[in-house]
């Protein structure tokens, strides 16, 4: 067996050690060894260097949660990043100076559990550098947490919303495309097409560089073979719902289409889908064709194309990559001599 490639021991009530000789497998590429009742180091060699802590989930022994609590002070208000539907965020800095992210998931709400679940699920596959990476996870009956890589410049909202934060075009076009290349590897860059269902600016953070990161799959919802559409409960947040979704739960890709296109109108605007200037018949999308915002008509004319209210009718995200890559070097051709 030293070939072997995939070990999933989950769910297995195991005990005692990870045994060191697993470390001969050097074939391994997935081992999943979550749910059990194990204790210890886990090995350093190769190949678990390979493997996030998220492979080792729900080991209350292997749990990292005391230093979680030391380095964000006890969770402590000062060290509060945001908070969200199922929790909050803290930063966490550690005693060789790395800076984490530590979400953790309110479980008295409703629907907590599941989402660190499904957050479980669908990062431990992930990887691209437009979605949150995840570095480790905490799960024992009474705390769940999730180790993030931390995004000093926070969330795309605050840049849109704040009076002292400002993005000027290219900055906001860039942003864009690296949140439309996160979505095209979700929908086309996996075995299984993933649906993010609530992208929206506060779920678009942003490194050092200014390179934007999709996060918060606590709601994202994997289709299975073949399927082009379920049906669900309506989640997500008001006013960036595709409408079959908000209307009769049905989501598709289309859906996350409809949502970039909001978010895509909003960063270029600076106005929320529910901004107070918009009456009841006057949504967002029709607002900003009658103001004929000429200076970014082409940019606007795609976040059209996503919002048709007809999901057969709008683009995919391929198609929404190419053309703002196309937009962002017509805009250095005008711009450059």
């Amino acid at each position: 067996m030293l070939q072997l490639r995939h070990l999933d021991l989950s769910f297995n009530n195991l005990e005692g050690e990870i045994p060191n000789s697993l470390q001969v497998l050097s074939d391994l590429q997935y081992f999943n060894v979550y749910y059990n009742r194990l204790r210890g180091p886990i090995p350093q060699g190769e190949p678990f260097t390979n493997f996030t802590n998220l492979s080792f989930l729900s080991n209350e022994a292997l749990a990292s949660f005391h230093e979680l609590r030391k380095i964000t002070n006890g969770f402590s208000e000062s060290n509060l990043l945001g908070s969200g539907s199922f929790g909050s965020v803290y930063k966490g800095i550690r005693e060789n100076g790395m800076v984490w992210a530590i979400k953790v998931f309110d479980l008295q709400l409703e629907g907590a559990f599941k989402s660190f679940d499904r957050e479980c699920e669908v990062l431990s596959c992930l990887r691209h550098r437009n979605l949150t990476k995840v570095i480790s996870a905490c799960s024992s009956p009474d705390f769940n947490a999730l180790v993030l890589e931390y995004m000093p410049n926070g969330c795309l909202e605050k840049w849109l919303h704040s009076n002292h934060h400002f993005l000027n075009m290219k900055q906001r076009l860039d942003v864009m495309i690296d949140v439309a290349c996160g979505l095209e590897y979700l929908h086309y860059g996996y075995s299984t097409p993933i649906v993010h269902r609530d992208l929206k600016p506060s779920n678009i953070l942003l490194d050092q560089d200014m390179v934007g990161h999709v996060c918060d799959f606590g709601i994202a919802k994997l289709l299975g073979d073949g399927e082009s559409m379920v049906q669900t409960k309506t989640l997500a947040t008001f006013g960036y719902l595709a409408p079959e979704y908000g209307l009769e739960g049905l989501v598709s890709t289309s859906c996350d289409a409809y949502s970039f296109g909001t978010t895509l109108m909003e960063t270029f605007t600076k106005r929320k889908p529910k901004d107070k200037m918009f009456t009841e018949e006057l949504s967002l999308w029709r607002g900003l064709v009658q103001r004929k915002i000429e200076c970014i008509s082409s940019i606007l004319q795609v976040g059209l194309s996503c919002t048709t209210y007809v999901p057969e009718e709008r683009i995919n995200m391929k198609e929404i990559l190419r053309a703002l890559q196309k937009i962002k070097l017509q805009f250095i051709k005008d711009i450059v001599p």
